[in-house]
């Protein structure tokens, strides 16, 4: 049965689109023409994402538009190799997995400034609304040699909105409301005017959520955080960009982004009204200068804080990284490309727990080449980074695309990486707890570290895209947070090694208005050498992920469908098996006017109950709509 809140929404949408039909039936339709994707992560340089060499995905403003309602982290979920895991609910802890790797595995930036916390490792993702996010760009496979620690499986940049800045003044607004008495609403406005570049978004959301825990857990045991109450959320957020182009090429430049989210969650009928605080801020100061037609600086300086406040455990975290970036890109000659990158990052912690050290530094340089020879594309990186405690960590990269007809193209790549361990990892306090035990940090753990291989081959055509990946990632020195001895006293260890190989099949193809899109992800994350009682599949990834999408044009009106298959998984926690599931999700978008459409999205339409986490809720059929204005 739908839900009360579900049928008005439905109710609701009924309404709209008559409304709409009648609103637009004698309105031409044109044609809007679209600029290609420029991207940064791939390379660090802004560069057209045809000529990225690189497993990369951009999810642009349309596909952001078209996921009104949803987390963050499910949007990106829904790109190829990327899982997630939510304990409950989009306000509660949450992980992203990109090729088998886990989430401290895999590095988060806003707007390039990493936000992956001191502490645990994660990037407090239920602290970032999408409303205020302009585009996410997704490199997969090991990076560290572009950017450091953490880049084991991939790099998430998340690009907040800076607006058009081809007219003095333009505007949005978008308000929604939809299943769970969820409601949401953000406005933003942007320009560009006598030197002077602009942008201001803004966005707030509530909502009475679901229960987050399960009464039993997968094997039907009582679940001691069971708490039958509804665990929803409040969040608002802001984010800014203010600039000046004070000489032709010469541009100086701030951006800032700040994330607030108070979201419950269960801990028990001891704690009725459990629940935390969450913020993620992000500031960057930056210079960017042509010194010569084939010379150009970038200086910036940035910082990110991330807070996180457990008021039923009276337990916080915050982590504070500052940046100091100087990087130099030289083209000497048409489509060749050298960059030096000189950075410097300070990290500092303050925690309810009395760590034995609370700051590092790194210090790190970078040599990145891009060149283009006829039909052979070619980019190679090498960096060293100098991290307290550890010494000079030394990662490269090397990847070659090559054009075998303008239809068809091969590549192949090989890449290191590593990670260095978190501060829970390292100088968690010691705890005794009596014949249960005791826990403690582990000062002697080894960076964990990675080496990488994938191949390509890709076919594209205005119509059709078709592109097939194998890698293959092996880390060592594995990090466990907890390995526990016969007397159930543990720490942190590295063990041994994990092997993480897959293969990815993404396509897409236009028929006139219809669009059909999907992809296949067969993953093997294997522990090579699990513990007595462990499974050998890595905790919390599926072995097969299937996504298929269908999208239908009629005039103004746009419809779509979704399909999702995952796979069995192990619990991180239980070692349980969570049986796979299938979702169907259903879309529809209908411009009124060039400046006013709605939106509507019916995600898990079947009510398919499924688990990600042991013990922990999933949403059931849910609806959500959205009416937004553009000027």
């Amino acid at each position: 049965m739908l839900s009360s809140d579900l049928w008005r929404c439905l109710a609701t949408a009924l309404c709209i689109f008559p409304l709409a039909a009648t609103a637009q039936s004698n309105s031409p339709q044109t044609t809007i023409p679209t600029l290609a994707d420029i991207v940064v992560t791939a390379s660090r340089s802004p560069e057209p994402l045809a000529d990225v060499v690189g497993d990369v995905t951009v999810i642009g403003p349309r596909q952001l538009q078209a996921a009104q309602g949803e987390s963050i982290a499910q949007i990106i979920s829904q790109t190829p190799g990327v899982q997630f895991t939510t304990n409950g609910g989009p306000q509660t802890n949450t992980g992203l997995f990109i090729r088998g790797t886990s989430s401290t595995q895999s590095l988060v930036l806003i707007d390039g400034m990493r936000i992956n916390g001191s502490t645990f490792g994660g990037a407090l993702l239920q602290a970032i609304d999408p409303s205020t996010i302009e585009r996410i760009e997704i490199l997969r496979g090991a990076a560290s040699s572009l950017y450091g620690s953490d880049a084991i499986g991939g790099v998430v940049n998340i690009i907040t909105k800076k607006g058009d800045q081809d007219r003095p003044l333009s505007a949005w607004a978008n308000a929604g409301y939809g299943s769970y008495n969820t409601a949401k609403s953000s406005l933003g406005l942007s320009g560009a005017s006598h030197g002077w570049d602009y942008s201001l978004s803004t966005s707030a959301a509530r909502s009475q959520g679901f229960n987050a825990t399960r009464r039993l857990t997968e094997d039907n045991r009582p679940n001691f955080l069971y708490d039958p109450d509804k665990d929803g959320y409040r969040s608002h957020s802001v984010s800014g960009t203010l600039g000046y182009q004070w000489a032709a090429g010469h541009h100086i430049g701030l951006t800032a982004y700040n994330g607030y989210t108070r979201g419950d969650y269960d801990a028990g009928p001891s704690f009725p009204d459990a629940h935390a605080l969450y913020r993620q801020q992000a500031y960057r100061l930056t210079s960017t200068d042509r010194i010569t037609d084939w010379w150009q600086s970038e200086l910036s300086f940035g910082f990110t804080k991330d807070s996180y406040d457990d008021r039923a455990y009276q337990s916080t975290a915050n982590s504070l990284k500052r940046t100091y970036s100087w990087t130099h890109t030289f083209t000497p000659i048409k489509d060749q490309q050298i960059s030096l990158l000189l950075e410097r990052q300070e990290e500092r912690i303050q925690s309810s727990n009395q760590y034995t050290a609370n700051t590092r530094d790194d210090n790190a340089a970078a040599l990145i080449y891009k060149g283009r020879f006829n039909r052979l594309h070619t980019q190679a990186s090498v960096r060293s980074d100098n991290y307290t405690g550890y010494g000079n960590q030394t990662t490269g990269s090397l990847g070659l695309d090559f054009d075998l007809t303008d239809a068809w193209q091969v590549g192949v790549a090989g890449n290191t990486a590593f990670r260095v361990p978190t501060f829970n990892d390292l100088y968690w306090p010691f705890e005794d707890f009596g014949p249960f035990g005791s826990f403690s940090g582990n000062p002697n753990l080894k960076p964990e570290r990675s080496r990488n291989v994938e191949a390509h081959i890709r076919y594209q055509t205005d119509e059709t895209r078709v592109t097939l990946t194998a890698y293959r990632n092996k880390v060592d020195d594995l990090i466990v947070p907890s390995v526990c001895d016969a007397a159930f006293n543990c720490t942190a260890m590295n063990v041994n090694s994990a092997t993480l190989r897959g293969v990815t099949l993404v396509g897409s193809h236009h028929f006139g208005n219809t669009t059909i899109g999907g992809s296949i992800d067969l993953l093997d994350p294997r522990n090579d050498d699990p513990a007595v009682g462990q499974d050998s599949q890595l905790p919390q990834r599926a072995r097969q992920v299937f996504h298929l999408n269908v999208e239908q044009r009629i005039q103004a009106l746009k419809l779509g469908a979704e399909y999702q298959y995952t796979g069995n998984r192990i619990d991180a926690s239980t070692q349980a098996r969570l049986g796979g599931y299938s979702l169907v999700n259903l879309t529809a978008a209908y411009d009124f006017t060039k400046t006013l459409g709605a939106q509507i999205r019916w995600n898990n339409v079947l009510g398919k109950d499924y688990v990600l986490v042991d013990g922990y809720s999933t949403p059931g059929s849910n609806v959500f709509v959205n009416l937004s204005w553009k000027m």
